[in-house]
């Protein structure tokens, strides 16, 4: 089971990556960070990045989840997941025109607050394959 520093170097590997990181959404700090970071800055990034992945867990995620029930518990894929571990969000996927960024949240047997953040060139890069392989090593990623 691969750590930061592998998993990160395996993202790397994608075609058209730039960079890769991990960062704690809770924090906005990079755990780890490999390659190019947009603006030239990895933790500046970080933080930019963590700010987007708390908005997407905590802001209206009930209305895009299946919001609560008259019982006021969590329905569908809400906060939790249906095994209590799940994030409420998969993934996160922004496009610009030259590039796609994509963020992961890593799913651990504890709270995690992690999301794997990869930079893909938009001309050489494979956005569904790069989604495919990220969930992957999200899942194989080791923390600690």
């Amino acid at each position: 089971m691969p750590g930061i520093d592998e998993s990160l170097l395996e993202a790397m590997r994608l075609p058209g990556a730039r960079g890769a990181s991990v960062v704690d959404w809770i924090s906005g700090l990079a755990l780890g960070a490999v390659g190019d970071a947009p603006g030239g800055d990895a933790e500046a990034t970080a933080a930019e990045t963590a700010e987007l992945a708390r908005l997407a867990t905590e802001s209206g995620v009930l209305a895009l989840t299946g919001g609560d029930d008259d019982t006021g518990e969590i329905t569908g894929d809400g906060p939790g997941g249906p095994s209590g571990k799940e994030p409420p969000v998969q993934d996160l996927i922004i496009t610009n025109a030259d590039s796609y960024h994509l963020l992961r949240f890593v799913t651990t047997t504890f709270d995690s607050t992690v999301f794997v953040h990869l930079w893909l060139d938009r001309s050489e890069g494979n956005l569904a394959l790069a989604r495919i392989r990220l969930a992957e090593m999200a899942d194989r990623l080791v923390l600690g």
